[in-house]
């Protein structure tokens, strides 16, 4: 009985169920250091999830959120933030020394002036709780290239001396040069070291040159000078027109003070501008004053790929004045200020960030417009991307296009030679242009010299030869008369960026005039008296 009653009671006197094991850890975030007791097999996600603390995208906890916890240990949430900040710094230019013919035996002269660049760099700044830990540029922006200064010093001229009939300007670094009499006779006539060649002309009497200056002001391209070349040193004036790209020069029988232009306006994306398609005149004096402008034609969209800009070419007479465009070539009427189409252009697909618009010029009796035609055949089945390209002429006063020389290549550039007499007394002229050496690829070809009859006969080639390598895209010169010793009429080139001078007779001499490698402009007027200014 005794040990029933004990076994019985058993039941009632059992030991208590053993409690779960805690560990006790503690949490260090936000600046607190909270204790906490836990399940043992808790991990670090759990003991933030119990205090409600979140993680930010770059936050970061000690140990991994995964790892098991321990008795004492100790849990850190770290607060991990990034600011970006933008910092400009200058580029410093680079000096460079050039040896050229151009002036006496070491004599020094500043040919391009300097000008730093400026590159944008932006930076990832880290903080952790408040505190910077890093700091890494993240991108890098070059804003403006540096223009490195270019100091030329005179080397003895290694050309024998041609005679030249007028004078011949040229673009020497980004210095104007002038050469008269013969091509020893050199005279540097606007040394600012800052001329960017966009524009580039000789007034009718070669007495004034009109030219563009790099701009130093934020937002500008460029401005649009004159320079008295009758003054010694030659003085300049600013016309206080900036932002042109395609197109200016002298309004004809103007006395050489009134001049025509085009505008663009400045942008940071390619191709660095947005064209205004305008053309306006302003007139000026020798005490540096200048008129309002008057303009012919408002700003406008340009027609089919109008953001590049509109050629402009005005009649020899002037009268009148002829536009190119992407999509056209026509006539301006100077009344309204309206576009008149003389022949439609099937616009280019560059692919590109920039649009192809022929270049044109006048023929001497202003009946004809040399130009260039896009050409598509019948069945392209893409007639934009068409890579036929042909010299044509445009009848002023209507009709179809005259197709002159097929397959030229879309840089052809025309050129007409003064008018000329024949031996039978006819009244004659001649067309140069340049061939594409690969016209199916002419946007990357280099080029021929070729000159023709104004009619498209007695084709020939002339410059370089055919075992040389060809010319880059750019508009020949015509002399302003025959040349002193053969003469015939030459033409005015450059090659490998110096300066030649090729006959356009059946000798085809062949000069080479500098040796710089830094010619890229050139224009030739004839010295006539004037009155003007």
């Amino acid at each position: 009985m005794l040990l029933a009653a004990v076994l019985l009671g058993l039941p009632a006197c059992a030991a208590p169920t053993a409690t779960q094991a805690m560990v006790r850890v503690q949490v260090a975030a936000d600046g607190d250091l909270t204790p906490l007791a836990l399940p043992a097999g808790s991990t670090v996600e759990a003991a933030l999830a119990q205090l409600e603390i979140s993680l930010g995208p770059l936050d970061r906890v000690e140990p991994p959120d995964y790892t098991l916890l321990s008795d004492g240990a100790e849990v850190r949430v770290v607060r991990v933030t990034e600011e970006f900040s933008i910092e400009q710094e200058v580029i410093p230019f680079e000096r460079q020394l050039l040896q050229t013919e151009s002036l006496a035996d070491q004599e020094r002269l500043l040919a391009q002036n300097g000008v730093n660049g400026l590159r944008e760099t932006t930076y990832r700044h880290v903080y952790e709780d408040g505190v910077l830990v890093s700091s890494s540029p993240v991108r890098t922006t070059v804003l403006q290239q540096p223009i490195p200064e270019i100091v030329m010093v005179g080397v003895q001229a290694p050309f024998q001396p041609v005679q030249l009939p007028g004078k011949l300007a040229y673009l020497l670094g980004s210095n104007a040069w002038i050469m008269q009499g013969d091509t020893t006779n050199r005279t540097p006539v606007v040394t600012t070291g800052d001329l960017d060649g966009r524009i580039f002309t000789l007034s009718e009497d070669a007495s004034w040159l009109l030219f563009t200056r790099r701009s130093k002001e934020e937002g500008q391209i460029n401005s649009l000078w004159a320079a008295d070349l009758r003054s010694d040193p030659p003085q300049l004036y600013d016309l206080k027109v900036a932002n042109v790209v395609h197109f200016a020069g002298w309004v004809p029988n103007s006395g050489n003070d009134e001049v025509v232009f085009s505008t663009v306006e400045p942008r940071q994306t390619a191709p660095g501008w947005q064209a205004n398609n305008d053309l306006s005149t302003l007139t000026f004096s020798s005490s540096g004053w200048t008129s309002r402008w008057k303009v012919y034609v408002d700003a406008n969209s340009g027609g089919v790929y109008g953001w590049w800009g509109t050629q402009f070419a005005w009649e020899p007479g002037g009268e009148r004045v002829a536009y190119a465009r992407a999509d056209e070539i026509g006539l301006v009427n100077m009344e309204t200020g309206s576009f008149e189409r003389l022949a439609p252009v099937v616009p280019l697909k560059t692919g590109g960030d920039w649009a192809w618009a022929p270049s044109i010029v006048w023929s001497p009796d202003s009946q004809f417009i040399f130009s260039v035609d896009h050409a598509a055949p019948a069945n392209a089945p893409d007639p934009e991307a068409s890579p036929v390209f042909d010299l044509a002429a445009v009848p002023v006063g209507g009709g179809s296009a005259l197709r002159l020389a097929q397959q030229t290549g879309m840089f052809a550039y025309p050129a007409v030679s003064p008018v000329q007499e024949r031996a039978s007394g006819e009244q004659a002229y001649q067309v140069a242009y340049l061939q594409a050496i690969f016209p199916n690829q002419s946007e990357s070809s280099r080029y021929r010299l070729v000159v023709m009859d104004r009619d498209g006969s007695n084709r020939r080639e002339i410059f370089p030869r055919a075992d040389q390598p060809g010319l880059d895209p750019q508009q020949a010169v015509w002399s302003p008369a025959a040349m002193p010793d053969s003469q015939v009429h030459a033409l005015a080139v450059l090659y490998q960026g110096n300066l030649w001078l090729v006959d356009a007779g059946g000798e085809f001499l062949q000069r080479q005039i500098t040796g710089d490698g830094l010619v890229s402009r050139i224009d030739w007027k004839p010295t006539t008296q004037s009155s003007g200014n």
